[in-house]
């Protein structure tokens, strides 16, 4: 998590840090809906025109956060695929990684995926899933040669473990099913069934 921790209200000289770490703290207790850009300030113990040195709005802070989100994942499923060479077992350690951070970086999360950030405006957002998407594509590829076939696989993959991480946050999986370890597994599972259908 690249966002600095510190604390609540001291004078520091970090301005941009320390409202993106208030806007981050009031998403994991409200939602990435449930705050204004004056209650970051007050948050981070800075006046309601301070902000505006970094941010043009809400949206601009909530962005920002965005981005660290799309980088963390990135590093992530990086490490995750560099632990293994065979493409299914990538997939599957995609998988677990994704469910994983979900869990791990909720704010970062429901900001990533649920704050409804216009990406015409901040097209940094576009350029850094791409990123992600282009991390993966040769390990689909390498199971589904045809373009198009490879990238069906990444969404499937991505969709269902996307599915899971919100399955397991709103507490939709019965009893012991809703742990994050039997998720993970789960997710890993799923990603091996679909890629071993897509084994050439």
């Amino acid at each position: 998590m690249a966002v600095k921790r510190r604390p609540t209200g001291t004078h520091h000289g970090d301005l941009r840090n320390a409202l993106e770490e208030a806007a981050l703290a009031l998403v994991g207790e409200r939602g990435p809906h449930g705050f204004t850009l004056a209650e970051a300030c007050r948050r981070a113990g800075v006046s309601v025109s301070a902000p505006y040195k970094h941010f043009s709005d809400r949206e601009a802070l909530l962005a920002s956060l965005a981005l660290k989100g799309y980088e963390e994942q990135r590093r992530r499923y990086r490490s995750a695929l560099a632990a293994h060479s065979d493409p299914v077992e990538q997939l599957a350690a995609f998988a677990t990684a994704y469910v994983r951070f979900a869990a791990e970086e909720r704010a970062l999360f429901d900001i990533t995926f649920l704050a409804g950030l216009d990406k015409s405006r901040h097209p940094e957002l576009a350029t850094a899933g791409s990123a992600l998407h282009d991390d993966l594509m040769p390990v689909t590829s390498r199971l589904a040669p045809d373009p198009d076939e490879a990238f069906e696989l990444l969404v499937q993959v991505a969709a269902a473990a996307h599915g899971l991480a919100l399955f397991q946050q709103q507490e939709m999986l019965p009893g012991r099913w809703n742990t994050r370890a039997s998720v993970e597994e789960q997710a890993a599972r799923t990603a091996r069934a679909l890629a071993g259908g897509n084994t050439h």
